[in-house]
């Protein structure tokens, strides 16, 4: 009997973010903590081989601390094809963003004020408390522990951004802030989906092709339950949306302590509301968040999956600007993916 090679997949990878100046970027994300690693180019044919996008390409992946998960890709396109998704709205099909602990919420929102009165390009929300665990649990005040979260949103034209500071617990493997970065913050803990699809079918690829954990299934935000959900997804009164979350298969369903970042949270909105449509807005060859890696090992045992599952868009194996085997491909719900080996 031929053995089958093994296979594992960890949390998200990397960000990978569009930009047309390196160092900008670079000197911002420093502030969160990141700080310069690998570095590496394509050709304009080799982008349209890994990334259907016929521009040069020179790359510089952004470490945070010892993590294996949660890292940048600054991807300098030198003719991207648009500006992405900006600072529009949340609430649409093809959003992406990004999400990292931080130990002083108030720090940032200090620097985003600041930026504000500048007159930079700038959206935010203030830090919303809110409870995300055991939320029917009644507490006395003054008396019990608050227990539950700061959260707010931070939108700029090559940025989406949450950060969310933790009160009354910890999660030893989902975050370590970098306590000497000006923000003391993590890295990417989590990173989101925005898509449309009653039947959930979409969601089973996530588990079933690339081997994801479920670890949270239809937990529903709606307008009156949570003043962050609302001012972070323009939520309107009565409107609804449905978190499910796929983490690294190391992490737990039911141990708290056990959690992992690099988690995935896909945001469905039903599909009775008419949400835009901007994928175009948000894949390899954009400004901003365009696409989001995963390291797996057993890439080719990767590539019979998805073909298998008759993936669309499935690229050959071919090294990417890092030397590393890499294939694209899109999932059902429409967003474009990278796999490298590693």
């Amino acid at each position: 009997m031929t053995q089958q090679p093994s296979t594992s997949i960890k949390g998200i990878y990397e960000v990978c973010i569009g930009v047309t100046e390196p160092i900008p970027a670079i000197q911002y994300w420093e502030q969160f903590g990141y700080r310069i690693g690998q570095m590496g180019e394509l050709s304009a044919t080799a982008a349209q081989q890994l990334y259907g996008v016929n521009s040069a390409l020179s790359s510089i992946r952004l470490y945070h601390q010892n993590a294996d998960h949660g890292l940048i890709r600054l991807m300098v396109w030198q003719n991207p094809n648009n500006q992405g998704l900006g600072m529009g709205s949340m609430k649409v099909k093809g959003n992406r963003w990004a999400t990292s602990l931080t130990g002083d919420c108030l720090n940032v929102l200090n620097q985003v004020e600041e930026a504000a009165k500048a007159g930079l390009p700038i959206k935010y929300t203030n830090p919303h408390w809110e409870i995300i665990y055991n939320k029917e649990r009644k507490s006395r005040p003054f008396i019990d522990p608050a227990i539950g979260v700061r959260e707010m949103l931070l939108l700029q034209p090559l940025t989406r951004q949450v950060l969310f500071q933790r009160f009354g617990y910890t999660m030893p493997h989902y975050g370590q802030i970098n306590e000497n970065a000006p923000f003391k913050t993590s890295q990417f803990t989590h990173m989101g989906l925005v898509i449309q699809d009653d039947s959930k079918e979409t969601l089973k690829f996530y588990e079933e092709v690339l081997g994801l954990l479920r670890v949270r299934d239809d937990v529903e935000t709606s307008y009156e339950s949570s003043l962050a959900g609302r001012e972070i997804f323009y939520l309107q009164p009565g409107e609804k949306f449905f978190v499910t979350a796929f983490d690294d298969p190391r992490s737990s369903t039911t141990d708290l302590s056990a959690a992992r970042s690099g988690r995935l949270y896909i945001i469905r909105f039903p599909d009775s509301l008419q949400l835009e449509s901007q994928f175009e807005q948000a894949k390899p060859g954009c400004l901003g968040i365009c696409l989001y890696t995963y390291r797996v090992t057993g890439l080719e045992v990767y590539s019979d999956r998805l073909i298998t599952n008759q993936a669309p868009k499935i690229t050959e194996i071919v090294s990417n600007e890092f030397g590393e085997k890499s294939l694209s491909f899109v999932a059902p719900d429409g967003y474009v993916w990278t796999l490298l080996e590693g």
